[in-house]
């Protein structure tokens, strides 16, 4: 194994000019492992000689048409190499063993070269366990071992076809250090499109600098279930939210030049049960829902954004595995949806269709049902041997045609030249990506991310803002300290973050705070205790008790709760939504002092904080508020910012409540003439309020009789009638008053944020077009149907106010 540990005195990075090229060659000695020397002969000004036989082919020629590139390339390619193009290599440390290049690659199955490198040098090898070697953490050596990566399957392979670098990115690029936004859920409890489309921005410049041309995200997975452990990378409830998000995101990520591979599709966040693990699985959800719910972000996202990248996901759907599924990955995904770009599996996708599903009678079965269904690129956890191997043996088996093969190879083929990656394989500026990757400025738009996504929940009486003339303030509760929650898989892996105790203290002074943990986010026996609950032992029972003892000196108790990466994440599902340990009793005894308490919630799944709700008058969630969290939330706290974020998902009383969620069919969540369950939420879908407040006025619907083929323009005006300034979510919800098919009872079909002054009016407006009109009729046909449609503006999903009537004609 070759490995760079150390920063040699003669080590440094040189850019050299070759026939007008940016080519990146380095100054090392040998014990640093350049196994090749650079072969400069084959860039030349405006081409490069990928193939080395002295001659510009087409598929060398950047001014020729894509297809003309790729069926050029096609043509030259054998079956080892095309094979090749059809399986992931996962990186240094999660399965490519060596740093670097060695002599030994020319004997390894990637001597051919390969689809993509995975996570190549992000840092990341294991849950708990980070790369800290300068590949990883120093920007401009990882730079210049991504280059000497690529270098070799420019120059080492006989036909130079340069590897996509892929990498994963819900928060942010997932590197050593990149910039780190909140969670997707956060994202979209700002309800602020332009701000996603400069996270998308930033996130696509940053990948780029360091070095990957394809990035994981978003994600267009609707949430269905409170419990499950992957609500963070959500942006919620509603498909329409989640499209719009997801809109911006992608549009802006692709216009850095890199891909962006949309996920899990399809029909993946219905999950039974909300179970994780292997029991990804069996989506309990009728056609028509499926489609205008878990479909309907792919589907708009895809029509709006010439997306490069799709991931298959675990699940079935009514029997049959998605990743092997040609009606799925073929007839909906590229016939209907139009896409062009090629799909990866979610990693083990593929071998679960013969592992898990039980359609696939072995390995080898599963790549050719894969393969025949439209997969394109196997990628997961192992060596690509096994899927390399196995697309030459079903070719010379005669089972799978060399044409099918082609069809895989050309998609994959065509999004590598339309990221560039034959033409500029290589980073070009370092120190360029240097200055960039993690700068002032991106910082600057990660902490209007946090302060955007916080949300008001409950002020009675007012007690919020805090006064920053207060006495002594007690911090207490298990995520005062804890901001693990600004380093959760999928995003940057170490870029430095403000907790909860930091931010205050430097707002206020850290001789006006005092600090208690109170408890541990869980207690030792969870998660047992969620159903067989214990008393504290004597050392949860000290900890209780100097918390208390915190807030009897404090002249306000801040109490910071819920969950956190040990109660939420990927394969980390619920099956309770209280506060877990010895949180609740923790509330009830400081509570109980007498001292004003506010109490903060981390956490991305909803809690059934009942007790909180009722007794507690200032209560925030702050979900998973990303590196600069704390100083966010201690600006919201005491007023330097007016909280505008609204919920993106709905907030039960009890998990016996679930399903639940917004939206939903008439009558489906009502509780009349029920006499024997608790009734009602705790807060509904766009729930959250300000230090303000704002009024909605003038409703106009023009035109407000319209065809089935028709658009038009809702305008409402609003006004800040308060005394501070703030952002307000106007939101507007549409209803198929009489339809041939039951549909939802509320479609959130615009959404717009704004700031205003006090006493300042503006005057909103939203196009509705007939796509936000649709319905899938008796005869699954996707269409307008004439009559009455109800138009409703409110400042949540619950608290409508205003209305009016859209006919549509005949």
């Amino acid at each position: 194994m070759t490995c760079l540990t150390s920063y040699p005195r003669a080590w440094s990075l040189c850019l050299k000019k070759a026939a007008g090229l940016l080519f990146f060659s380095s100054v090392v000695t040998a014990s640093q492992g350049q196994a090749f020397a650079p072969k400069k002969e084959i860039y030349h000004k405006g081409w490069n000689d990928l193939n080395k036989n002295g001659k510009k082919d087409i598929y060398e020629d950047p001014s020729k048409p894509v297809e003309q590139r790729v069926q050029d390339l096609l043509s030259q390619m054998n079956l080892n190499e095309k094979s090749c193009q059809l399986a992931t290599l996962y990186g240094y440390q999660r399965v490519l063993k060596d740093s670097l290049p060695t002599k030994d690659w020319k004997r390894q199955i990637w001597k051919d070269g390969i689809a993509n490198i995975d996570e190549e040098f992000n840092g990341f090898i294991q849950w708990g366990h980070i790369d800290k070697g300068p590949l990883a953490s120093d920007i401009l050596h990882h730079i210049w071992g991504m280059n000497e990566v690529q270098r070799f399957f420019i120059e080492q392979t006989r036909l130079g076809i340069p590897v996509d670098f892929t990498d994963e990115g819900i928060r942010g690029v997932e590197a050593y250090y990149a910039t780190g936004f909140p969670t997707a859920l956060n994202m979209g409890m700002t309800w602020n499109k332009a701000l996603v489309r400069q996270m998308g921005i930033i996130e696509g410049k940053e990948a780029k600098a360091l070095g990957y041309s394809n990035v994981y995200a978003p994600i267009m997975d609707v949430a269905r279930d409170q419990r499950w452990g992957r609500l963070e990378e959500s942006y919620g409830e509603s498909p329409y939210l989640v499209a719009q998000m997801g809109i911006q995101m992608a549009r802006a990520m692709q216009q850095q030049g890199i891909a962006s591979t949309l996920k899990h599709f399809a029909v993946y966040s219905d999950n039974n049960g909300a179970r994780e693990g292997m029991a990804r699985t069996d989506p309990q959800i009728p056609e028509r829902e499926m489609r205008d719910l878990l479909l309907y972000p792919f589907r708009h996202v895809l029509d709006s954004v010439e997306v490069l990248g799709v991931m298959s996901s675990y699940n079935d759907y009514d029997g049959v595995p998605i990743s092997g599924s040609r009606y799925w990955l073929t007839d909906v995904l590229r016939d209907k949806f139009k896409f062009k770009g090629y799909v990866v599996s979610d990693s083990d996708a593929l071998e679960y269709l013969y592992s898990k599903h039980h359609v696939a009678s072995d390995f080898k079965d599963a790549v050719y049902q894969a393969l025949m269904a439209g997969m394109n690129v196997r990628t997961t956890f192992v060596p690509p041997d096994n899927m390399i191997e196995a697309v030459r043996e079903l070719v010379k088996e005669g089972r799978l045609s060399e044409k099918v093969v082609d069809s895989r190879v050309s998609d994959v083929l065509r999004v590598k030249f339309k990221l560039g990656l034959f033409d500029t394989p290589y980073v070009k500026d370092p120190q360029h990506s240097k200055q960039i990757v993690g700068s002032e400025a991106h910082q600057k738009v990660a902490l209007e991310a946090s302060r955007e996504s916080i949300v008001l929940l409950k002020n009675q009486d007012h007690i919020l803002p805090l006064n920053k003339s207060v006495g002594k303030v007690a911090l207490i509760g298990p995520n005062v300290l804890d901001n693990d929650y600004a380093h959760t898989h999928y995003g940057p892996l170490m870029a430095p973050s403000v907790n909860i105790l930091e931010g205050v203290k430097k707002k206020l002074g850290a001789s006006k705070v005092l600090y208690a943990k109170g408890c541990d986010l869980v207690d030792k026996n969870w998660p047992e205790s969620e159903i067989l609950p214990q008393a504290p032992d004597e050392a949860a029972r000290k900890m209780i008790d100097s918390a208390v003892a915190a807030a009897r000196q404090a002249d306000v108790a801040i109490v910071a709760l819920g969950g956190n990466t040990k109660t939420a994440g990927e394969n980390k599902s619920r099956t309770d939504l209280d506060l877990p340990g010895f949180q609740r009793q923790l509330i009830q005894e400081i509570y109980a002092t007498g001292t004003p308490v506010v109490v903060i919630l981390i956490g991305t799944q909803p809690m059934t904080i009942n007790w909180i709700h009722k007794y507690v008058k200032g209560i925030i969630y702050a979900g998973y508020p990303g590196v600069w969290g704390g100083k966010a939330i201690a600006e919201v706290l005491f007023g330097d910012y007016n909280p505008g974020g609204k919920l993106t998902l709905t907030f039960p009383k009890s998990v016996g409540q679930l399903p639940l969620h917004f939206p939903a069919k008439p009558n489906a969540q009502s509780d009349a003439g029920e006499g024997a369950k608790i009734k009602g939420l705790l807060y509904p879908f766009g729930h959250g309020l300000s230090y303000t407040t704002f009024d909605y006025k003038n409703l106009r619907i023009t035109p407000d009789h319209i065809q089935p083929d028709g658009s038009l323009t809702v305008y409402v005006d609003v006004t800040n009638t308060g005394d501070r300034e703030g952002d307000d979510v106007v939101q507007l919800y549409t209803r198929d008053v009489v339809s041939s098919v039951t549909t939802f009872e509320k479609n959130l079909r615009g959404f717009e944020r704004i700031h205003l002054k006090p006493g300042e009016t503006r005057t909103v407006q939203f196009k509705i077009v007939p796509d936000d009109l649709m319905l899938w009729n008796r005869k699954m046909e996707h269409v307008v149907e004439p009559g009455e449609f109800k138009i409703m503006i409110g400042h949540s999903s619950q608290d409508i106010v205003l209305t009016g009537k859209l006919e549509v004609e005949p």
